[in-house]
């Protein structure tokens, strides 16, 4: 956690952890499953992009949203680490150069989205290039039950026994029956470190007054 701290500080310019950040960091840190439900602005994505820089090899960023995924990736190529994004949205120039640089060893992060899991040669890829960790952001989104379910989700399970290495998932919308899903596709014969820091936003409130003379 010394180099951790050190990382934090000189690539993400925080004199300290948020709450909650440094107990999930330390679990990734020491390859352990993890399911982290953290609010909105909680500090989630801290949690897998500072293990990704301590740990060896390649971290996988699995990842609904490909706005999001680029903006992660730009911020981080800002702070100067070397990270991707794998998305529909790409150019084939912007592919091509993505799988050069992999097979250079210069990424550390690769963001894709869950329907790349469905190629053949996803699995393949990510054995090449040495993937020693998955994320997986918006893990409620396995969920069959949710509004924001997205099938290729069901796959990371697949993924990760196949690969043999952690994951951590993320979320901040996760009741105890969606955290049981989640547990139940992505984990199954590993019950992971669950770390439940709630949903409270403080930024964010919900007030009621009664109207005058309403119409």
């Amino acid at each position: 956690m010394d180099r951790a701290a050190d990382l934090l500080a000189s690539v993400f310019g925080f004199d300290s952890f948020r709450p909650g950040q440094a107990e999930i960091v330390a679990a990734v840190n020491a390859r352990r499953n993890v399911l982290a439900i953290m609010p909105t602005g909680g500090g989630k994505s801290i949690c897998y992009q500072l293990p990704a820089l301590c740990l060896d090899g390649v971290t996988v960023v699995i990842s609904p949203l490909i706005a999001l995924m680029r903006d992660q990736v730009r911020a981080l190529r800002e702070t100067g680490v070397e990270a991707a994004a794998l998305t529909s949205g790409n150019t084939t120039e912007e592919t091509d150069a993505i799988y050069s640089a992999l097979d250079r060893g210069q990424i550390k992060l690769l963001y894709m989205a869950p329907e790349r899991l469905a190629s053949g040669g996803t699995e393949t890829l990510l054995r090449r290039i040495g993937t020693t960790l998955i994320a997986v952001d918006e893990a409620h989104c396995v969920s069959q039950w949710g509004h924001d379910f997205r099938p290729d989700y069901l796959r990371i399970g697949d993924l990760r026994r196949a690969l043999g290495v952690p994951l951590a998932a993320f979320t901040a919308t996760a009741d105890a029956e969606t955290r049981d899903e989640i547990i139940s596709r992505l984990f199954d014969d590993t019950a992971p470190e669950v770390f439940l820091r709630g949903f409270d936003r403080p930024n964010i409130h919900l007030a009621f007054t009664a109207k005058n003379n309403p119409r």
